[in-house]
């Protein structure tokens, strides 16, 4: 196992860019099959989500959506530890998302001008939890849970059965408590495909959220070119840890297989000064690999991973930067230092005890985040990205009169003489 990790050590600048490879890439191949499914869903609507369902699932649907008597059921069946488990969480969560509430903007820009901006919920969401290395009832809560607080009207979710027709209990469980208005039992690209475009049974949304596997994301791109729009682009999961020569290696090593653990695709990179840790890291993921179940697949999630030596913090961090990971997890003696010098990262881990697994699940923050760089752009999900902003504008007489001329000198200097028109009738009515 040693000999998978790759160890580099003081890699030049121009070296970087090959090390900061990630696992998967959108091929000609996946972009053509995500646009046959997404085609036959708009065309033929629930007939091809049963025939994907028989394909894909091995499970033959009658009934597309989730029941009140399955739901009722999955309360039951979910035990009693876990659901006080899931009360936390979402607790926290609620916490953290309600302090981010916008309050209305209001700007009195020039006398008899008034400016307002006001964040208004997006009426219908869709959220896709995925279920197939494990069933993320934290992404409901991650998701569900601001799209409450920002008061969307209409919370769509699609997930995928199980081989016996089912959706997880502790997801229906995670679903009712959030506030999911309507569950649909559906995985994969044709989920996205029936969120974006509507089916006989699954209704039409403007945004969708979620985390999901190749096809679901490349899915969710091809929609979002026409159809609705998305929370953000993103791939496989990733984590960026730094970490110095005091660092426990176990927690290091912890950190690389927790995010192994999410696909053979998922990446894991160590940062450090110490040449020490980097090649006793290894050996430590080695043993506490062989006490974990999803060996084989975190096996091939390790062969891309990396643990790289550099030369000081200022190169980490000129490193982390460009990179810009989904997860950073600073393990070092000076970690609040570092974090002020963080520029592009989806959510933060400061010091030895903020594990990427409390951000996960209960700390409060989202864990749905932009992945494969686009931390340089995009923001994780929160409040926000479940409302729209809506700017309002009144003007007075005296309002119109102190910006009129400035409108209409504008307006004729581009030549776009119906603008100049629209202020200066207004102005010759008010003499």
């Amino acid at each position: 196992m040693n000999e998978i990790i790759k160890i580099t050590k003081y890699p030049e600048p121009e070296a970087w860019s090959a090390l900061m490879t990630r696992a998967a890439e959108s091929t000609a191949q996946l972009e053509q099959t995500v646009a046959e499914i997404i085609a036959q869903v708009r065309e033929r609507g629930d007939e091809a989500l049963r025939e994907y369902a028989s394909r894909f699932d091995g499970v033959e649907l009658s009934d597309i959506r989730v029941s009140e008597a399955e739901i009722a059921e999955a309360e039951q069946r979910v035990d009693e530890a876990l659901k006080q488990a899931i009360a936390v969480a979402a607790g926290n969560i609620e916490r953290f998302h309600a302090a981010q509430t916008m309050h209305p903007v209001k700007v009195n820009t020039m006398p008899g001008v008034e400016c307002v901006q006001r964040a208004v919920p997006i009426t219908n969401v869709g959220l896709y939890i995925p279920g197939g290395n494990s069933p993320l009832f934290s992404t409901v809560l991650m998701l569900a849970v601001p799209a409450r607080l920002a008061g969307c009207k209409h919370i769509v979710m699609c997930t995928p059965p199980g081989k016996d027709g089912k959706v997880n209990a502790a997801i229906l469980y995670a679903a009712r408590l959030a506030g999911v208005t309507e569950i649909y039992k559906v995985g994969g690209a044709q989920a996205v495909a029936a969120m974006a475009y509507g089916t006989q049974s699954i209704p039409r949304v403007s945004k969708i959220f979620g985390p999901g596997n190749r096809f679901v994301m490349e899915a969710k791109m091809q929609v979002s070119r026409s159809a609705v729009a998305i929370d953000m682009p993103a791939g496989p999961s990733e984590v960026m840890i730094i970490a110095d020569q005091d660092a426990d290696a176990e927690f290091v090593a912890s950190d690389f297989l927790s995010q192994a653990e999410h696909g053979p695709d998922s990446q894991s990179i160590l940062l450090t000064t110490s040449e020490n840790l980097a090649e006793r890291l290894p050996g430590v993921i080695d043993d506490s690999l062989n006490r974990l179940p999803r060996r084989e697949m975190m096996l091939r999630s390790l062969s891309h991973s990396h643990v790289i030596v550099l030369r000081d913090y200022d190169e980490i961090m000129r490193f982390a930067n460009e990179y810009a990971p989904e997860h950073l997890i600073i393990n070092t003696a000076d970690a609040e230092r570092l974090a002020e010098r963080v520029e592009n990262a989806g959510s933060v881990f400061i010091g030895p005890y903020s594990p990427e697994s409390a951000g996960d699940y209960a700390s409060g923050t989202n864990h749905t985040l932009p992945t494969s760089g686009y931390a340089k752009a995009y923001s994780g999900v929160n409040l926000d990205s479940f409302t729209k902003k809506i700017t309002f504008q009144r003007l007075s007489p005296e309002g119109l009169r102190s910006i009129g001329s400035t409108i209409e000198i504008m307006a004729e200097n581009e030549d776009l003489m119906a603008h100049r028109m629209a202020v200066t009738v207004r102005l010759k009515k008010m003499q």
